[in-house]
């Protein structure tokens, strides 16, 4: 009788035990799908940041392509290979060069004075 007992108690214990972890295995699901949402998230908001950058150079690209046009309208009408060839001429040339190099001086000095000043 005792033993038919002590059975049915540790049957019990294991209901119970089972029962347990019927109820750590939902609440561990519950947070492994929490947390391949966040992923799922962080991934989307690296994806869209590294998005914005590439949407940026598009723009920037786009906006001093459209400088070019504007200041010298002729070159509408050339290839791409032909637009090129131009640029590279007059890229190279000594004052070109001058120019370029005295514009990223200029911009590197007042960038750095809005930094140290600020």
């Amino acid at each position: 009788m005792v033993f038919l007992y002590l059975i049915s108690k540790g049957c019990e214990n294991m209901e119970k035990s089972l029962e347990q972890l019927k109820q750590e295995y939902e609440k561990t699901t519950v947070l492994l799908e929490r947390e391949k949402r966040k992923m799922q998230r962080l991934k989307n908001r690296q994806a869209y940041l590294e998005s914005g950058s590439r949407k940026q150079r598009t723009h920037r690209l786009i906006t001093r392509g459209a400088a070019i046009e504007s200041i010298a309208p002729q070159t509408k009408e050339l290839t791409e290979a032909e637009f090129y060839s131009l640029m590279e001429n007059i890229l190279n040339l000594p004052q070109a060069e001058h120019f370029i190099r005295s514009a990223t001086e200029n911009h590197a000095r007042i960038s750095g004075q809005e930094k140290g000043g600020d």
